[in-house]
């Protein structure tokens, strides 16, 4: 009897437990839904500002923004997005692995000049143990709050330092949403600000579509304003491609603890009754045993 109580106490814990996954999956999942709606708004207002920003730079071939000065690396500033939380599988642990190789690539830097920005801070526990970095900024209240109004401080700062020469590269660390099944770690450049695709890289100058602009009073003005614009863009267009990693990650790891739990559910089930059968047959044959022997 004490066997059967056991594993009925552990039923109940069971299912408490899948009532907890199944409901974070949920809530995963309607966020999800909402960050993705946000990134995928903000994916075609990028690509549109870029866009028009190639067509003005086709142009004006001698532009050139503080913003986009290569020189030699003495210092370095990682921006890294991970999760305030857990229970969202490998996602943390990825983000501290590559964390780690570009910590690793710096190394010859010093710990002074390699400074380490964070949004959400499970994924820097273990550098931050290790040690070889130097925690300049700490955002995990704003880890799960992506906008303009939260990241352009940061940016902003960011960008002025570039200037300065305080830093001279800042890398972003953070997974890329490609679908709900795979997402992949990326490290890429934010500064100097390197303008990926420009038309001249497309072949010819597309000549009708630039004759449809009219830029008054000069392209380069219009240049130098837009340039910050498409480092913000860029920098929060990481941010939620991050968080729609998360929780997809996470949606996946509370729908595979729930399917396990139903499995587990099932065999403890089937054991019980098992048991409960045994004890039942054993009392029967008590009783029999009793009749006869009277």
């Amino acid at each position: 009897m004490a066997q059967l109580k056991d594993i009925k106490s552990r039923l109940q814990t069971v299912k408490s437990t899948q009532k907890i996954t199944s409901a974070m999956m949920l809530v995963a999942s309607a966020k999800l839904r909402k960050t993705q709606r946000m990134l995928d708004n903000l994916e075609p207002y990028q690509e549109g500002l870029l866009r028009i920003y190639n067509l003005i730079l086709a142009r004006t071939q001698k532009f050139q923004s503080p913003l986009m000065d290569e020189r030699p690396i003495e210092r370095v500033a990682l921006v890294v997005f991970s999760s305030n939380t857990g229970l969202a599988g490998r996602f943390n642990h990825l983000v501290s692995a590559e964390l780690q190789q570009a910590v690793e690539s710096y190394k010859s830097l010093g710990e002074s000049n390699i400074l380490l920005y964070s949004f959400g801070d499970r994924g820097v526990r273990e550098i931050l143990k290790r040690g070889g970095v130097h925690y300049q900024g700490k955002y995990q209240s704003i880890a799960d709050k992506p906008s303009f109004e939260n990241i352009n401080p940061i940016c902003e700062e960011l960008m002025n330092k570039f200037v300065e020469k305080e830093i001279d590269k800042v890398e972003l660390i953070h997974h890329h949403f490609i679908t709900k099944g795979t997402q992949v770690m990326t490290r890429q450049t934010l500064l100097p600000f390197l303008v990926e695709k420009t038309i001249q890289e497309e072949g010819e100058v597309e000549e009708e579509l630039l004759e449809k602009y009219i830029i008054e009073p000069d392209s380069e003005p219009l240049l130098q304003e837009l340039t910050p614009m498409l480092i913000n863009l860029k920098f929060l267009y990481a941010h939620m491609d991050s968080l729609v990693s998360e929780h997809v990650a996470r949606m996946t790891a509370m729908q595979i603890a729930t399917d396990n739990a139903d499995e587990l559910i099932d065999e403890l089930t089937l054991e019980y009754n098992k048991l409960r059968q045994q004890a039942i047959t054993a009392e029967l044959l008590d009783i029999m045993g009793g009749s006869f022997d009277r």
